[in-house]
């Protein structure tokens, strides 16, 4: 008795046993119910890839029904796989010849599924489903291009004595975002990030970020993607003279302000010594006054115009430097918009030589009337 009761115990927990190994085997094929959100695969376009999926424990999933499909799709079926081999009649026509499962794998309980050469319109959500077990398993599928940015001089802002950079990265998806860092990495403000699709589905970006002058001159473009967790960025060292005064009414606007301060000082000073003058009735006070002011002015006159001779002499050389860069741009393949930025750069040089001449010119004249006047 006491034998048939055991042999009824050994029985009952058989069927307890292998009741609780098909429940673990139904919730853990592919995560089962018990997944909560899916997760994501990453991959460049062009790319190939691999969407897991294993069954626990390993099971040979040779004979079994494999759904792979997406249900955004019509059809929705990427890849089918039903009682040891493929079918294909109801396949997604975008994925003929570029999906399929690994025969040894599936041996181990490995139904992984297999895309190659990637696409953009690949993105999205997968479901690997069995049907006789009703068990059924999602992942995210995120295809990702991307390309390194170029950096441009777009030109001058003669205003504040700025540079203009313009950046431009074709070819990313999913759209990225543009940042500017100056050379200790910190953010740059800069203008809105213009975006166009192309047919491809692939993103080109551009944005431009003026800077003026700085401890290195040197200034980076980053473009990033953090859905693909893709990051490409480019430098540039942008030259000093660059952000020389460009500005040409700047120039003799201040000069002529110095000059106008020098004058009106040398007034102010002759009308305190003529009232000396006028107060002591000395005539001999007065000439030796008259004869200060005279030499405070011509002082003034020659400091100016040494003043002018330098600034010229540097506008010079700084043509001279252009005009040779120039030569060795046209001989170098070098984009046309560096070349129309340093033939602005000679130009507006050129113009402040034009006007350091004339003040020269005029500051010679101002110098001999007071030498003149000095002699009487």
């Amino acid at each position: 008795m006491t034998d048939l009761k055991d042999g009824l115990s050994s029985k009952s927990l058989l069927r307890t046993t292998g009741a609780v190994v098909l429940v673990l085997l139904l919730t853990h094929v592919c995560g089962g119910q018990l997944q909560r959100t899916p997760p994501k695969v990453v991959v460049m376009l062009g790319d190939d890839t691999v969407l897991p999926c294993q069954l626990e424990p390993p099971t040979n999933a040779v004979q079994m029904t494999i759904e792979w499909g997406r249900n955004d799709l019509n059809p929705r079926f990427v890849y089918v796989w039903h009682d040891g081999r493929e079918l294909l009649t109801d396949q997604n026509e975008a994925y003929t010849g570029r999906a399929s499962l690994d025969i040894n794998k599936l041996k181990q309980g490995d139904i992984s599924l297999r895309l190659s050469t990637v696409k953009v319109s690949d993105n999205g959500t997968y479901r690997c489903y069995l049907p006789k077990q009703s068990q059924e398993y999602f992942i995210d599928l995120v295809v990702g291009a991307v390309s390194s940015p170029t950096i441009s001089l777009a030109g001058l802002d003669k205003s504040i004595s700025a540079v203009v950079l313009e950046c431009e990265s074709k070819g990313w998806y999913p759209e990225p975002e543009v940042l500017w860092l100056d050379g200790e990495g910190n953010l740059l403000s800069a203008g809105p990030t213009e975006t166009v699709r192309g047919p491809d589905d692939l993103y080109t970006v551009s944005s431009r970020v003026t800077v003026e002058k700085r401890h290195s001159n040197s200034f980076t473009c980053r473009v990033q993607q953090n859905k693909t967790n893709q990051t490409r960025e480019t430098k540039i060292h942008v030259p000093g003279d660059y952000f020389a005064v460009t500005h040409c009414p700047i120039v003799p606007a201040c000069i002529s302000l110095t000059a106008g301060f020098i004058f009106i000082f040398a007034l102010l000073r002759c009308r305190q010594k003529r009232k000396v003058i006028c107060n002591n009735h000395m005539m001999r006070t007065r000439d030796e006054g008259v004869a200060a002011i005279l030499m405070d002015q011509k002082t003034g006159l020659e400091n100016l115009r040494n003043q002018i001779k330098r600034l010229l002499d540097k506008a010079e050389r700084e043509v001279d430097e252009d005009m040779k860069m120039l030569q060795s741009l046209k001989r170098k393949k070098t984009s046309d918009n560096s070349k129309d930025l340093l033939r602005e750069k000679t130009y507006l040089l050129d113009q402040r030589k034009k006007v350091y001449v004339k003040l020269l010119r005029d500051t010679e004249t101002l110098l001999e009337t007071k030498q003149k006047q000095s002699y009487h």
